[in-house]
């Protein structure tokens, strides 16, 4: 069993959720923009 605090591993997994967020906000933000302009 690996230990608790395995800061590689979650070093690991919080820069591919920062990564992934990079791209998904701007992301999400063109898409609602691009309905608001739909709706309105």
């Amino acid at each position: 069993m690996e230990p608790a605090n395995d800061m590689q591993a979650a070093s690991s997994t919080y820069s591919s959720f920062v990564g992934t967020l990079k791209w998904s906000v701007p992301l999400i933000a063109v898409i609602v923009f691009i309905i608001i302009l739909v709706i309105v």
